[in-house]
């Protein structure tokens, strides 16, 4: 009898344990719910003023200022730079190739922004935000000009033969003496942080892995649950998460972690050894593909154009009210064009600085072709493709990606039943070795920040960081990337700041050199 009391006793308690424990879980978990809710919300909000009107403002008036003081003189030269892309001076210092170079700044520009990018600009600002992205990116191309000429003129060599330059070092020791202020680091350490909080915590890691998963999960397992435990495999159940995840998501995760890992460990000439042939292969690849999708509706392109250009002005007449301003649709494409070809950022010049040459004009020139070929021939693509098809229309009620994939879809219809197919692995083949370079030109430069910070001489810092950003993109896919994407956004757009106030003081240098190269040139032909 007594036994039986004291089970019945104890069996109370445990029940009691327990019912408390699961009030504990649950209020923990509510709380924890409603802090990242109230953190996601709050960097939302501050992502909304960054990459608003005072950053879109600053970006296009710096590429107006540039643009005009240049005199037009780097478009003029457009087709000197396509030749010199190919063409690596003789008797010159660097790490890699004018070509590398590029194909390194590309590989970090050429990426989701061009599929989904322009998709979301145009399905949240109406077909005229692609008119705007073509405005951005024209005075952009003064800024990439600027960006890429300033960081060979102020790069530095190591003892060991080693390139360092980009934004925080024109910043230190072009502004030297500016306003009577002898010392400027304080803004160029600003610009490094943010550039490695950048790579390491957005845009560089976890939002171009996921990108990556989600598009091999959307091709390979479209029908799969997470709900469902019996479908995938319980990775984070040792945490006590009870969530499941497609193997597609899984085995891709892992693939790309690999590759990664023996990517950027090899350093800068391995990453540019890797780009130089990615990039061009799926760069125009991309290109044919859309330009044969665009002959198939050859017919629809002039109309698509025309209403392009109106939309840009009067977007509320095109798209039944869903875009009410002018605003709306320039914001849209400016903040797209510029996330994509990243002019004025600041991260192109870190590749630029590596390039072999002695000529700071010259480079830059090269620089500014990254714009060209980023914005003005593939997202132009990308959008008209877009608008042709009329995947964009707010009744058919698709986003981001979706809209990518139903203008393939309907472009494509001419070649058969198969063509649906075909245009989801195409697209996921892209977005994969897209995302896959973004990865590593983000490595790239974030791990040049940090080498700015730490000292050159600290290698063994660096290489500890090449671990650590391995190890985010091994977790990347299991992670919520909604609150990320804000922070990438908004460390992006910090970084931008410092080095717009750069090019804007030091636009005078710009002009100088520019017009000195080009009569040296002229001179000698």
């Amino acid at each position: 009898m007594t036994n039986t009391v004291v089970q019945t006793a104890l069996q109370a308690v445990e029940k009691t344990v327990e019912a408390a424990q699961e009030t504990t879980i649950a209020r923990t978990v509510e709380a924890t719910s409603g802090w990242l809710d109230a953190f996601t919300a709050w960097v939302d909000k501050v992502d909304e003023v960054i990459w608003g009107l005072p950053l879109i403002g600053a970006i296009l008036v710096t590429g107006l200022l540039l643009t005009c003081i240049l005199r037009l003189n780097h478009l003029f030269n457009l087709k000197n730079a396509f030749r010199y892309m190919f063409h690596t001076e003789e008797g010159t210092s660097g790490d890699v190739s004018a070509f590398g170079a590029l194909c390194t700044a590309l590989s970090a520009t050429i990426g989701t922004g061009n599929i989904v990018g322009v998709a979301t600009a145009i399905g949240t600002g109406g077909p005229g935000a692609l008119f705007w992205m073509e405005v951005a990116a024209f005075f952009g191309m003064a800024t990439k000009f600027a960006e890429g000429l300033l960081a060979v003129k102020y790069r530095e060599f190591t003892s060991d033969g080693r390139v360092l330059g980009g934004p925080f070092y024109y910043i230190e020791k072009g502004l030297k003496g500016v306003f009577g202020i002898r010392n400027w680091k304080w803004l160029a350490v600003i610009f490094a942080v943010f550039g490695v909080l950048a790579g390491i915590m957005g845009i560089g890691t976890v939002t171009q892995v996921h990108g990556i998963s989600s598009a091999t999960l959307r091709f390979f397992d479209p029908d799969f649950s997470p709900a469902d435990p019996s479908t995938g495999v319980a990775i984070l159940s040792w945490a006590g998460i009870d969530t499941s995840y497609s193997w597609a998501v899984v085995i891709s995760g892992l693939i790309v972690t690999l590759c990664v890992g023996l990517v950027v460990i090899g350093g800068l000439k391995r990453i540019a050894a890797v780009s130089t042939v990615i990039v061009p292969f799926m760069a125009i690849s991309y290109v044919v593909i859309i330009a044969f999708l665009l002959i198939g509706n050859i017919s629809k392109i002039t109309a698509a154009i025309e209403l392009i250009v109106r939309a840009a002005f009067n977007p509320s007449a095109f798209t039944g009210g869903m875009v009410g301003t002018i605003f709306i649709a320039m914001q849209k494409g400016v903040a797209r064009g510029i996330f994509s070809n990243e002019a004025g950022l600041g991260s192109a010049p870190i590749a630029a600085a590596a390039a072999k040459t002695n000529e700071p004009a010259r480079q830059g020139l090269v620089c500014m072709t990254g714009t060209f070929i980023d914005t003005i021939v593939i997202c132009t693509m990308t959008g008209l493709a877009i608008v042709v098809t009329g995947a964009w229309e707010p009744s058919l009620g698709l986003k981001g990606v979706d809209i990518t994939i139903e203008a393939f879809g309907r472009g494509l219809a001419f070649l058969g039943p198969g063509s649906g197919a075909f245009s989801g692995f195409f697209l996921m083949t892209a977005l994969t070795f897209f995302a896959f370079t973004t990865i590593l030109g983000w490595n790239y430069y974030s791990e040049k920040c940090l080498e700015y910070l730490v000292g050159s001489r600290r290698q063994w810092i660096v290489k500890i960081y090449r671990l650590l950003y391995v190890a985010v993109v091994f977790v990347g896919p299991y992670l919520t990337v909604s609150v990320v994407w804000g922070m990438a956004d908004v460390f992006n757009g910090l970084m931008a700041f410092p080095n717009l106030i750069a090019l804007v003081l030091l636009s005078p240098v710009v002009w100088r050199v520019t017009k000195d190269y080009l009569r040296r040139r002229d001179a000698k032909q």
